[in-house]
């Protein structure tokens, strides 16, 4: 008898969805038995991605929940904000166990959600029962729940680098500044004027400054953490490659503290979790030494002048930033080794 878990991924035709692919097919207690897409129903997955030939041979189901609930056991749903909101409640009423890739149920708050994603928030004992899937920091609120909200790539990036810091007290949460590079895979497959080729090649811009959909996320971690407010300047910017985040973090310290005492301090908190790296004393990490990846590398400079600290963490943002860590939690979720499927060492060059 086959005891592997069943698992459907909705949103199969984006960046996320066809990473969900590439790292599920090698999981030795996970079978994917439903790849599903609403605006391809009925082709081939391989007539979109063509590298997937002879890989990947299933033809794209509609999203309809009665099928799933069929045939699955759990439902990865790696779709725009906005449609999680009516999906992901049908999904775990029919029974399933979900892991939900978009921003629809992160926000606790649904009118905070509503004035950040212009969009209707999900009832609020959804948003309720949802759990904040940030492995390293709430991994042990993972076990055995039906549905863990997958967080965004730009907040696993920050919060990974902040959180340590922040809850030992090391720096004040009402200095911190954050300039956060991403590649265009973040934008989706889509396409539009600012991922056009001519737009983005050889060039490197910000977008959505002090008005992006992840502020209040990573507010309402640090909020957490700190046992207050916390408030945080956030700009992101765009440049010209495919994959990849690099979170640089600037934050004024409570105290004197040396890279080395950063680097123990991280190394610790981190101590029995294989997915974080730090760095040595005066090694920094560069997005393309985690490409293809579900690790986050992180290094630091603190600076006696200044009395503050600069964070640097980078991640692949289609794999620990989405796929990744949705697997991640998926194998907490099960009681299963937090990396069992992720072993996959990244892309170098």
């Amino acid at each position: 008898m086959n005891s592997r878990l069943k698992v459907a991924i909705v949103g199969s035709t984006g960046y996320g969805g066809v990473e969900l692919i590439r790292f599920l097919q090698h999981h030795p207690q996970a079978e994917i038995v439903s790849v599903i897409s609403s605006s391809s129903s009925g082709t081939p997955i391989n007539e979109g991605f063509p590298h997937l030939t002879d890989i990947m041979v299933q033809d794209l189901d509609a999203v309809v929940v009665e099928e799933i609930a069929t045939r699955a056991d759990l439902v990865f749903t790696a779709t725009p904000s906005g449609v999680s909101t009516q999906l992901v409640p049908q999904l775990l009423e029919a029974g399933l166990k979900v892991v939900d890739l978009s921003g629809d149920f992160r926000l606790k708050d649904g009118a905070l959600y509503e004035q950040w994603y212009k969009k209707p928030a999900a009832p609020a004992s959804f948003l309720e029962q949802a759990v904040y899937g940030l492995a390293e920091v709430y991994g042990d609120r993972a076990a055995d729940v039906p549905f863990i909200s997958n967080p965004g790539c730009y907040p696993t990036a920050t919060l990974l680098g902040l959180i340590p810091a922040l809850k030992a007290g090391w720096i004040d949460h009402r200095s911190i500044i954050i300039d956060a590079k991403s590649g265009v895979s973040g934008a989706g497959r889509g396409t539009s004027l600012t991922t056009h080729f001519a737009e983005i090649n050889e060039n490197f811009k910000p977008y959505k400054v002090n008005k992006h959909q992840h502020i209040p996320e990573i507010e309402q971690v640090l909020g957490d953490v700190a046992g207050e407010p916390v408030t945080v300047t956030f700009t992101t910017q765009l440049v010209p490659m495919t994959r990849g985040i690099m979170s640089t973090m600037y934050a004024t310290m409570n105290g004197s503290y040396t890279d080395q005492d950063l680097v123990e301090l991280y190394r610790e908190y981190y101590k029995g979790r294989p997915f974080v790296r730090v760095r040595n004393a005066g090694v920094w990490p560069a997005t393309k030494e985690v490409t293809g990846s579900n690790y986050c590398d992180i290094g630091f400079a603190a600076d006696a002048r200044t009395n503050r600290v600069t964070i640097i963490s980078v991640i692949d943002n289609v794999v620990k930033g989405a796929a990744g860590q949705a697997i991640q939690n998926m194998n907490l979720m099960m009681g299963w080794e937090e990396n069992l499927g992720l072993g996959l060492a990244p892309v170098y060059p």
